[in-house]
């Protein structure tokens, strides 16, 4: 059974970093493509970032190009979000996922009903 763990979140100041980590168990999931989400309160869960199972393809969401950066350490397979020039409506949690229908391929998937598994997330609050 396929088990994400994030963590990395916390509390920051507007304008500062964080860096997050999705760690992997039960499966090998270097094949696959995988993604971040997020979810503040009162709001649907929207796309931050994609990559495809190389790494060599990479997808963001428009409001977080040029600051965030994701990335993945197959031989650990872990995935990572870097977080840089936070803003305060970026509060919220953060969850990890992966789509097991995208094995091998060149792209990855922007919509969150393609990821099969999630992590419990991890809180991201930024003050202002």
């Amino acid at each position: 059974q396929v088990q994400l763990v994030e963590s990395g979140g916390g509390l920051v100041q507007a304008g500062g970093s964080l860096r997050l980590s999705c760690a992997a168990s039960g499966r090998t999931l270097s094949d696959y493509a995988m993604g971040w989400f997020r979810q503040a309160p009162g709001k649907e869960r929207e796309f931050v970032a994609a990559i495809n199972w190389t790494g060599i393809r990479t997808y963001y969401a428009d409001s977080v190009k040029g600051r965030f950066t994701i990335s993945r350490d197959n031989a650990r397979n872990t995935l990572y979000l870097q977080m840089n020039s936070l803003k305060p409506e970026e509060t919220a949690i953060y969850y990890c996922a992966v789509d097991f229908t995208a094995k091998y391929t060149a792209s990855a998937s922007t919509y969150h009903g393609r990821y099969d598994y999630w992590g419990q997330g991890t809180q991201v609050t930024v003050s202002s």
